[in-house]
């Protein structure tokens, strides 16, 4: 895999660029890889909405210089981002298969981040999820995974089953989070091969 030059963050949901895991890819990059084009967007509710903001965000970044980040719904994102360019993909606790786990949640919603914002998530999107799932992953060496056992909202072993062959790290504990995403950074800056 070559030097990552432009690396994207993809968020969860209800979640934001404010995420502490974003956050600190941020300040790593500011202050060890500033070279590095870095852009983590504030995802629409709607999939097919924030499908075309990242088709159009990074329709002028070099594929094979580019690598993507995705934490829960980011992580399902990320993943059909991978399989559409062929970038590599670290994925944090991903989604696997949002349109029924997210089927409870339509309705109105408030951000993590902001709770005095709110958005309505619509029954439209679970069809526009059902959409972007790839039907299954190809080319498993360019995924990285952080999957916890003690993740509170998705299967680990959903998680870990959905991507066969890829680079896993498996946690015995921690949560949905990843609020010891610090312990994981050196396996994510690897795999990107952002450190030396």
């Amino acid at each position: 895999m070559p030097g990552v030059t432009h690396l994207l963050y993809l968020h969860g949901f209800r979640s934001s660029p404010a995420s502490f895991k974003a956050r600190r890819m941020a300040g790593w990059l500011a202050t060890h890889r500033p070279d590095v084009t870095w852009w983590c967007p504030q995802l629409p509710p709607s999939p097919a909405a924030a499908w075309a903001l990242v088709q159009q965000g990074i329709a002028g970044w070099p594929v094979n210089e580019m690598a993507v980040i995705g934490s829960s719904l980011g992580g399902f994102y990320a993943t059909a981002l991978a399989e559409a360019t062929g970038c590599p993909a670290v994925l944090l606790n991903p989604a696997v298969d949002p349109a029924r786990d997210l089927a409870p949640h339509v309705g109105p919603q408030t951000q993590f981040h902001a709770p005095d914002q709110t958005f309505d998530f619509a029954p439209g999107y679970i069809d526009e999820l059902r959409a972007l799932t790839p039907p299954a992953i190809t080319r498993p060496q360019r995924y990285a995974a952080v999957i916890a056992q003690g993740d509170e909202l998705l299967s680990w072993r959903e998680m870990t089953g959905r991507y066969p062959g890829a680079h896993i790290r498996l946690l015995p504990g921690s949560d949905h989070a990843l609020s010891d995403f610090d312990d994981h950074l050196p396996f994510v800056l690897e795999f990107l091969k952002l450190c030396d």
